[in-house]
C-alpha cells in the first residue's frame, strides 16, 4: 500500500525543496492536485501547518478538496504531509532529497512516495483496486517530478 519514484535533477536540494514544499504552486506540477491553499493563518511549510488541496482524481474526476497536515519539513532534505483530518493520516505523501554531487552541491536524487494507512478499509481497497491506483500514483509522481526537473534545470 505504498509506492515511490526517484528522479535525478541537476539542481541543489535547497532549490528543489523550495518548490516541493510550496503547496500553493502544486498546480504547476501535479497531474491531479491543481491548487492548494494554507489554512488557519499558515504561510509556509512548518510541521503542524495545515493546507487544503483541490484534487481532480485521475485527472478526470471526481473533484474535491482534501485537508492535509505537514508532518516533516527539513529544508533541503524532506517535505511530507498527511492527508485527512484525523489524528492518523489516511495517506502520507513524502519528498526526500539526497545530494548526489556533494563536492559541487548541484545534483540531487528526488524521491516522491506515498503510503496508505494500514487500516481495514484501505487494505480492502488496495486488494481490489491497488494495481490500478498504484500505477496511476506512480505515473502521477513521475509526471510531477519530471515537471519539477524541467523547471529547476532551466539555465539562467
Amino acid at each position: 500500500m505504498q509506492g515511490s519514484v526517484t528522479v535525478h535533477m541537476d539542481a541543489t536540494p535547497e532549490r528543489i525543496w523550495a518548490l516541493v514544499s510550496d503547496v500553493t504552486a502544486i498546480g504547476r506540477y501535479s497531474p491531479e492536485t491543481f491548487e492548494a491553499e494554507w489554512l488557519d493563518g499558515a504561510t509556509g511549510p512548518t510541521v503542524g501547518a495545515r493546507f487544503r488541496g483541490h484534487v481532480k482524481r485521475n485527472g478526470k474526476g471526481p473533484v474535491y478538496w482534501t485537508t492535509c497536515t505537514v508532518i516533516a519539513s527539513e529544508p533541503g532534505r524532506e517535505f511530507a504531509f498527511g492527508v485527512g483530518t484525523g489524528s492518523t493520516p489516511m495517506n502520507v505523501w513524502r519528498y526526500r532529497l539526497e545530494p548526489t554531487d556533494p563536492g559541487t552541491g548541484t545534483g540531487t536524487d528526488v524521491t516522491e512516495s506515498f503510503q496508505l494507512a494500514d487500516v481495514a478499509l484501505l487494505r480492502l481497497y488496495w486488494a481490489v483496486l491497488g494495481w490500478s491506483r498504484g500505477r496511476t500514483n506512480e505515473n502521477g509522481m513521475r509526471a510531477t517530478l519530471e515537471r519539477i526537473k524541467a523547471e529547476v534545470e532551466v539555465p539562467g
